[in-house]
């Protein structure tokens, strides 16, 4: 079964170009840690302060051991340090989803 984990991320609308650049870092970390990284998403109208991703995992299992992964990653470290240095990202919500199938 797989697991999708929905994130959304309230942001400082005057970073977006920061939450960009973080975003685009994890197009390459993401996958490199066994994530099946569906995409990111900034604000395009309306609300100028969300912002979503959202990543693949065979199993919740799969998902913690990707987490664990990511922590001790020196790129995802550093993606990570960058955006609490910028504060460009206010809070972030995770949800995790299951596809619906027939």
């Amino acid at each position: 079964m797989t697991v999708t984990c929905a994130i959304r991320y309230v942001i400082d609308p005057f970073q977006k170009d920061a939450f960009e650049a973080y975003a685009r870092n994890w197009l390459t970390i993401i996958p490199a840690c066994g994530g099946d990284l569906l995409g990111y998403w900034l604000p395009h109208e309306g609300t100028n302060n969300i912002a979503h991703a959202m990543i693949s995992f065979e199993t919740l299992a799969a998902y913690e051991a990707y987490r664990a992964r990511l922590k001790t990653d020196p790129a995802g470290a550093a993606n990570f340090a960058m955006a609490q240095e910028k504060r460009f990202i206010l809070s972030e919500q995770r949800t995790f989803l299951t596809p619906v199938t027939a």
